[in-house]
């Protein structure tokens, strides 16, 4: 009886690219072609790239302001009720409220809030911690991509992904190497 062997799913097509230049102009001309999920992997960071791939995501800004925010207000408020609300003190003939002692406590908080939620926010819309990702099951890139090579995935569920079209554009934009990704 013969056994076949399942077909691995297709995660997109992997190109080898030598420099930054080549890739950040493979990068160009692949949004130009009218792909929209790929990703780009280099040793180090490219800001040419955030550019040419039109990466604008402003999400972690947002998350650091609101994380500010409930620190001061975190701050000032716990302070507030402490000194008016839950255990007033007349010392000296002082105001329950008086704001310039509060801060240093309420700048203390909306620092720290701002802080991790410029952590935790950074990592959970990075997908972090991620302990498998398919584009190390390349050989190629396992070895060469933190180190000396340059990388551009374009992902299968690209809504003009084509497995031969779009292994042969990639070869068209002068990528030493093509490879699939399987899952």
């Amino acid at each position: 009886m013969e056994t076949k062997r399942p077909v691995a799913a297709l995660y997109g097509v992997m190109a080898e690219f030598d420099d930054t230049t080549a890739l950040v102009e493979a990068a160009r001309r692949t949004y130009a072609e009218g792909y929209r999920k790929f990703e780009a992997y280099s040793p180090f960071p490219i800001h040419d790239l955030f550019e040419v791939m039109h990466i604008r995501d402003k999400r972690v800004g947002l998350l650091v302001l609101l994380g500010g925010l409930t620190g001061m207000c975190t701050g000032l408020g716990l302070q507030a009720w402490v000194s008016a609300i839950a255990y007033p003190l007349n010392i000296a003939g002082r105001p329950y409220l008086s704001w310039p002692m509060f801060i240093p406590v309420t700048f203390e908080l909306t620092i720290l809030f701002a802080a991790f939620a410029a952590v935790f926010g950074m990592l959970g819309l990075n997908g972090l911690p991620m302990p498998y990702h398919p584009v190390f099951n390349v050989e190629r890139f396992a070895i060469h991509a933190s180190q000396d090579r340059f990388y551009l995935a374009i992902e299968a569920d690209d809504p003009k992904f084509d497995r031969t079209g779009t292994r042969s554009f990639l070869q068209s934009l002068g990528a030493k190497d093509v490879s699939d990704v399987e899952e």
